[in-house]
């Protein structure tokens, strides 16, 4: 038993439609289904999700079309996405180690046995690293990424995203995963080499320049509802090369190495701003980045993402013409 699954498909060059993968790997078209008054896409259904969980549940074993035919896209067109930084133990200690100054007098063992005592602190009395990414980026799981060419890193982040199902403001941990209907795939890329402002370094960081490029977040394949996954215990993967078969395993961690969990980090964007349903909380990504390889993406590249009972992406990369 699978589960149920949300997502986004076309057929041909038809219109995109909500539709709902069943265990024979179908697809029901939710359009005349009745689910929801009106316009039916991923973004209605969350709207009223308690109400509409049930009626999905009754419609998984009605007939569709092969998954096989149809076109997929990201399941959804978010609202706001609300993004985590240094979430990871074992990847922000990679990447401090990997940033630090050439004349740095610590040996790699001292830097990172210093950074770990940091980031354990940081999640006992810290709080998360939020910032906001633009709906713009997202595409589809399966679709072609460009490089734009004012990069030359531009690297991968594969993570677990949580979709908002019911409005939250300031919200506690304690509740704060009552108001999550369920969870997606997000491949967070980034051009590294411009994380950090040259021309005013004391500005810092730039995620904008960054992060949100035009396919810079492929999304999806699938919403699972959240009763159908445990986000404590996900192994989040990521390999790269031309097929599954002869790729090499860049990142493979699970999420019990966040810092801040998925309830930490809802609660925390919550107290700025109200999240609605279609907002996207991403979690942070796992150690295991092309800066810590010293391999970044390049033309020709095909990223395989999997993570837990969420599926998998297959993104190819391809430079600037």
């Amino acid at each position: 038993m699978v589960g149920i699954r949300l997502g986004t498909f076309s057929s041909g060059v038809g219109r995109r439609f909500a539709g709902l993968v069943t265990d024979g790997d179908t697809v029901v078209d939710l359009t005349d289904t009745g689910v929801v008054s009106g316009p039916v896409t991923t973004r209605a259904l969350l709207t009223d999700w308690e109400r509409v969980l049930p009626r999905l549940d009754a419609l998984v074993d009605r007939p569709g079309t092969p998954l096989d035919q149809l076109a997929v896209h990201a399941p959804l067109e978010p609202g706001q996405i609300l993004q985590s930084g240094a979430n990871y133990r074992t990847h922000v200690v990679d990447l401090a180690v990997a940033h630090r100054p050439a004349d740095d007098p610590r040996t790699e063992e001292q830097a990172r046995a210093e950074i770990g005592a940091m980031m354990d602190r940081r999640a006992a009395d810290g709080t998360p690293y939020l910032f906001v990414g633009l709906p713009s980026a997202v595409t589809g799981p399966y679709d072609d990424v460009v490089i734009p060419s004012w990069t030359t890193q531009f690297d991968w982040e594969l993570e677990l995203a949580a979709v908002i199902g019911r409005e939250a403001f300031r919200v506690d941990r304690e509740h704060a995963l009552a108001h999550v209907a369920g969870y997606t795939i997000a491949n967070d890329l980034t051009a590294r080499d411009q994380v950090f402002r040259r021309d005013m370094p004391e500005i810092g960081t730039d995620w904008f320049r960054a992060k949100n490029g035009p396919g810079f977040t492929p999304v999806g394949p699938w919403l699972v509802p959240a009763r159908d996954v445990d986000p404590s215990d996900l192994r989040i993967t990521l390999r790269l090369g031309p097929e599954i078969g002869r790729s090499a395993v860049m990142q493979d961690e699970t999420t019990k190495d966040m810092l801040f969990d998925v309830a930490a980090l809802v609660a925390a964007a919550s107290e700025i701003t109200p999240l609605r349903p279609g907002d996207l909380v991403l979690t942070g990504s796992p150690a295991g980045n092309g800066m810590a390889h010293g391999r970044l993406l390049r033309d020709g590249d095909v990223m395989h993402g999997t993570i837990t009972g969420l599926g998998a992406q297959q993104t190819r990369v391809v430079a600037e013409r």
